[in-house]
């Protein structure tokens, strides 16, 4: 069973120390987990692009699970599918499915919910 937590704002200024630093992101991209499932290792969390940011060191990227992203905020290119992903976008990636390097214009906030439990 997935973790929960109680309302709270994780855009504010005031939650910002509660955001993980993307190790070799030099500072630009964060995530924070909202919910994770210890079991099955299925998670919820939000991912922040810092503004102008290029993540062409990480790569393209795919795995071997489901994942559902949502564009909270901002504006970030996927040099995979050659597409701006705007505030509203969404995806329900399939497994293996290549996406990124990614580009942020302005600060980016995503939404990803993984099902790392249906892993083929």
């Amino acid at each position: 069973m997935k973790s929960t937590c109680s309302y709270f704002n994780p855009l504010t200024s005031d939650n910002l120390d509660i955001w993980n630093e993307l190790e070799g992101s030099d500072g630009n991209i964060f995530y924070l987990t909202l919910a994770e499932d210890e079991v099955t290792g299925d998670y919820t969390r939000l991912t922040l692009f810092k503004d102008g940011y290029d993540s062409q060191k990480f790569g393209a990227k795919s795995h071997d699970y489901p994942e559902e992203i949502f564009v909270v905020k901002g504006r970030l290119y996927d040099k995979a599918f050659g597409i701006w992903l705007e505030e509203g976008h969404c995806a329900s990636r399939a497994p293996f499915e290549l996406h990124g390097p990614f580009v942020a214009d302005g600060d980016v906030v995503i939404f990803e919910v993984s099902n790392v439990s249906q892993r083929v």
